[in-house]
């Protein structure tokens, strides 16, 4: 019986998902942008909005939300820039604020900023992506 439930259990080893090889460079951005453009829907908040929607050319560099909550709230009316990465964040910082939503100074960020917990390659992807985009001109914030 012992043997019949080793052997059960190295089946069942061997049937789990199989392990996906770790993206880099260009693969790990291109997954990133998948998933601030179509998943997390950032640009929503954090790139100013045209009468056509976000303005891309502008991408994540940050934006006063057309939208308020209806009671009475603690909420956040601007969205910071993001694009290059949030000031004052490294890779790393940015990476452990989008897995725990907290951030490096220990507090979290307001509504409507959802509290994301991403596991740490899809963090990784989105901040692989968000810093290759221009961050804002400082003279137009």
């Amino acid at each position: 019986m012992l043997l019949v439930s080793a052997l059960a259990c190295a089946t069942l080893a061997g049937c789990g998902q199989p392990q996906t090889a770790e993206l880099t460079g260009a693969a790990l951005v291109e997954r990133g942008a998948y998933l601030v453009n179509n998943i997390g829907g950032c640009n929503d908040c954090h790139t100013a909005m045209t009468p056509q929607g976000p303005d891309l050319a502008h991408a994540l560099q940050g934006g006063t939300l057309i939208f308020q909550p209806m009671i009475e709230m603690p909420w956040a009316p601007i969205a910071p820039p993001l694009a290059g990465l949030p000031a004052g964040y490294t890779e790393e910082q940015f990476v452990a604020f989008m897995q725990t939503g907290v951030r490096p100074d220990g507090s979290r960020p307001l509504p409507p900023m959802p509290p994301f917990r991403l596991n740490e390659a899809d963090a990784r992807a989105m901040a692989a992506y968000i810093a290759t985009l221009p961050p804002a001109d400082a003279s137009t914030q």
